[in-house]
């Protein structure tokens, strides 16, 4: 009889864990800022492009919805970010923009916070990231895509 409670304590468990699990991916899923088609190309070794040929560099694009955060991470890595604010995405002056530091990013409306480096949320009212694009870089050409 122990061993029987012990089985079902665990499947019990096991199932309160997976639906957790399942409620933050749905969560995700409901991300307020839109998936909106992006297809640009970028070529960061261009002299155009001078902000963005160092690491921590960064520069706003055209594109997405209200525009586009680059930032660059490392020499091979780059971060594209959706300057819609995902607290107010319906708001068209609620504009993400790079702070004086080079490291935040803020919402002009409601004061929300992000990281430049990921677009994970540093202060609320916001409690979702910032939407980000896939990027791809081979040393001279730049994508970035949804």
């Amino acid at each position: 009889m122990p061993m029987r409670l012990f089985v079902i304590s665990c499947l019990c468990l096991f199932i309160h864990l997976s639906c957790k699990k399942n409620s933050n991916s749905n969560a995700n899923s409901l991300q307020p800022v839109p998936s909106v088609p992006v297809a640009i190309t970028v070529y960061p070794n261009n002299v155009s492009n001078f902000k963005i040929q160092a690491i921590g560099g960064w520069m706003y694009l055209s594109g997405g919805i209200r525009g586009i955060i680059l930032y660059r991470k490392s020499q091979e890595e780059f971060v594209a970010m959706e300057r819609t604010s995902p607290y107010l995405p319906n708001d068209d002056a609620a504009i993400v923009k790079v702070q004086p530091n080079n490291f935040t990013l803020r919402d002009t409306v409601s004061g929300s916070e992000w990281r430049i480096i990921d677009g994970t949320v540093t202060k609320g009212p916001s409690q979702w990231p910032l939407r980000l694009y896939g990027t791809t870089y081979d040393g001279s050409v730049l994508r970035i895509v949804n």
